[in-house]
């Protein structure tokens, strides 16, 4: 049974860290292969899992040592229909690997929950195109078509909600949230933007954020942004403005680079640690309601260590 579905700590208004960017920290710093840059395949055995484990404990100790809850999430990003065909993953094999996902962050909780760090458990899902560049903006019919079988699993398990991270258009946030509606689970829409804050469809944040409430009744629990550097949105945000307000949570890249130089990259942009958590603290500053703070592409435990140390006291 899920601990925290019907009410989710981070709403409270205290810290809550996340983990890092996991695959780019599994290819570059473990030298895992990855096909598809998917990291779902690892549940299928002992070594992978005790790599996703070995992953996320040291993210859990900084949220520990700094009495911030931590949102547990599971390593699904692509563990859905398209991407799971391309790895010889049908329906049945997908399900029992999304259950299996939320059953290895349930038994680390158990481990490492304590009164004052909460950890919430989110069924993790991606788009289903590209990260970067949507090959195809999805209506929100088949945005829930597609994603209802993922989300389904879901509700069946432990998981107190789920998160579509990497978001590119308004048609597929709005089929996710509709999906998670109609399934019983909180949802969150994590949305990535190019270098002058816009979505990769074009569209600026402020737009997607009103469309996506405007179509699902403000279904969506919150909001986040994630896989891009705070240099690339930080401008977009609005003092005071209440689509502004239904944003919570950040989980930037480590590097400032676009996503077309990322893509790119043959190296590992892992950028600066102190400098990454001490803008977090400044958006922190001005956003006292950014309270769940973790990283994407090119960071890891240091980083997010540096960022919990940082925000700690910035509200």
């Amino acid at each position: 049974m899920a601990t925290y579905r019907t009410r989710l700590p981070q709403l409270d208004g205290r810290l809550f860290l996340t983990d890092g960017g996991l695959e780019t920290y599994l290819c570059f710093q473990r030298g895992i292969d990855l096909p598809e840059f998917a990291s779902f395949p690892l549940l299928d055995d002992a070594t992978g899992r005790a790599e996703i484990t070995n992953y996320m404990t040291p993210f859990i100790l900084a949220a520990l040592a700094q009495q911030a809850g931590f949102i547990l999430e599971t390593p699904t990003w692509r563990a859905h229909a398209d991407w799971g065909a391309k790895l010889g993953y049908g329906r049945t094999d997908l399900a029992r690997v999304n259950a299996d996902a939320v059953a290895l962050m349930a038994d680390i909780r158990a481990r490492h929950e304590t009164p004052q760090s909460p950890m919430v458990i989110s069924g993790n899902i991606g788009p289903r195109g590209d990260g970067y560049n949507p090959a195809e903006l999805l209506t929100p019919d088949a945005a829930e078509a597609y994603h209802t079988a993922q989300i389904a699993t879901f509700a069946e398990t432990e998981a107190d909600l789920v998160t579509a991270m990497t978001i590119t258009h308004v048609g597929e946030a709005t089929g996710v949230a509709r999906a998670a509606e109609k399934a019983g689970l909180p949802v969150v829409i994590s949305f990535t933007t190019e270098t002058d804050g816009c979505l990769p469809e074009g569209r600026a944040l402020a737009d997607a954020i009103k469309a996506v409430d405007d179509a699902t009744g403000g279904a969506v629990a919150y909001y986040m942004i994630n896989c891009a550097h705070p240099t690339h949105f930080q401008d977009a945000l609005e003092q005071g403005a209440d689509w502004v307000a239904r944003i919570r949570g950040i989980r930037a890249n480590a590097s400032v680079k676009s996503h077309a130089e990322l893509d790119n990259s043959v190296e590992l942009d892992e950028g600066d640690p102190q400098e990454l958590g001490g803008q977090y603290r400044a958006l922190r500053a001005a956003f006292p309601h950014f309270t769940v703070l973790g990283g994407c592409c090119g960071t890891d435990h240091r980083h997010v260590a540096c960022i919990g140390h940082a925000c700690r006291d910035a509200a």
